[in-house]
């Protein structure tokens, strides 16, 4: 019958329920192989020879991160870029335009290699052919502030100011730190030396001024004044730097005196 079915499952239940509850501390101690033992720590997991060569490049260790970098295998675009770098932050030109032309050769799309070619054509001076590898580097990677920002510098060592200043507008406008960047770590190289650093330095705060940073637009505009900026008629003339004219900085600024060298 269905009934005393039913009675026995809630009899059986009941009659269970009032019998006192086991304690763990004695259900543990008769069945020890339920003791629970704490995870082991996990094993360091080995640098491999490229985390090695980077962590030596942050050092600026660049001979050892070479060599590390060396031992990597399979050899890659990124690798051979990677070692040109190192030769490159040694100021080993010739070897770093090596490795940067391997790393092409494995990958003609790898524009950041492609980028570190026109570095070297930069640092040797040969402005024109840098111009031309900032530009196929673009083509490949056409948001690359940093890469427009390389391009602007190479116009601005040609004299070409106003597609200097085009250049850094751009670069400014995909981002607003592109200037600001000071690390040597990476895969890609910005340049910074220039050879004229008081107009260097206007330009500069003329493109910030006209994507409206104040603030960044008068310290490159002290910082070219300092630098003995002689045109200083520019900064009351050119448009640009209209919205700064009432600021008192600005007003302070036209008056300063350049920097004795």
């Amino acid at each position: 019958m269905v009934i005393p079915c039913l009675f026995l499952v809630l009899g059986s239940a009941f009659a269970q329920s009032t019998q006192p509850a086991e304690s763990p501390l004695l259900r543990t101690a008769a069945h020890p192989e339920n003791l629970s033992t704490p995870p082991k720590p996990a094993a360091p997991v080995p640098l491999s020879s490229e985390m090695r060569g980077d962590i030596f490049m942050a050092r600026k260790m660049y001979r050892e991160a070479i060599e590390a970098y060396r031992e990597s295998s399979p050899h890659s675009a990124v690798l051979e870029n990677k070692i040109g770098i190192a030769y490159h932050q040694m100021l080993l030109l010739d070897k770093a335009k090596k490795q940067y032309e391997r790393s092409i050769k494995l990958n003609p799309s790898y524009s950041e290699a492609i980028n570190n070619l026109g570095a070297i054509y930069y640092a040797k001076k040969s402005y024109r052919k840098a111009v031309k590898y900032y530009k196929k580097a673009l083509k490949i990677t056409p948001a690359s502030a940093s890469i427009y920002s390389n391009l602007g510098t190479a116009y601005f060592a040609r004299k070409k100011y106003e597609d200097a200043f085009a250049a850094y507008q751009k670069a400014l406008e995909l981002d607003p730190e592109v200037f600001e960047h000071r690390s040597t770590n990476g895969v890609l190289l910005q340049e910074r030396s220039v050879q004229e650093r008081a107009k260097f330095h206007f330009y500069l705060a003329k493109t910030y001024a006209k994507a409206g940073n104040a603030e960044r637009a008068l310290l490159y505009m002290r910082k070219a004044i300092e630098e003995g900026f002689k045109d200083r008629n520019r900064f009351a003339e050119e448009p640009e730097f209209a919205p700064l004219r009432a600021l008192p900085e600005f007003q302070q600024l036209l008056v300063m005196e350049a920097r004795v060298l």
